[in-house]
């Protein structure tokens, strides 16, 4: 019984994880954060990608003129963490795999 109640913030813990779609809409599989920019991210200058299809050149794009260091896609419908990162720009995507927002956090 002692190991079971020591086990349980462990499970707890594992049930906070997420899976993230990578930029070809692929499903599962956490893409890992994309290093790049110097920092704060501030995501007024993206307005016209929205629609645009998901791939790498879009998100090296989206670090270029947001200025943050690490890029998230979100495919609609994943859970996500609710962290708020400065310096973290989140692309939100429809089930097409096109853009439907930009949005630090």
């Amino acid at each position: 019984m002692t190991k079971l109640l020591a086990a349980l913030p462990l499970i707890a813990i594992a049930g906070c994880t997420t899976t993230a779609a990578t930029p070809d809409g692929a499903e599962g599989a956490e893409p890992g954060p994309v290093i790049a920019g110097e920092g704060r991210c501030n995501a007024a200058a993206t307005a016209d990608l929205v629609g645009r299809p998901a791939d790498a050149a879009l998100g090296a794009e989206v670090l270029r003129r947001t200025g943050a260091r690490t890029l998230r896609w979100i495919q609609r419908g994943t859970a996500v963490t609710m962290d708020y990162r400065t310096d973290r720009a989140n692309v939100t995507l429809d089930d097409a795999g096109r853009v439907e927002g930009v949005r630090c956090g």
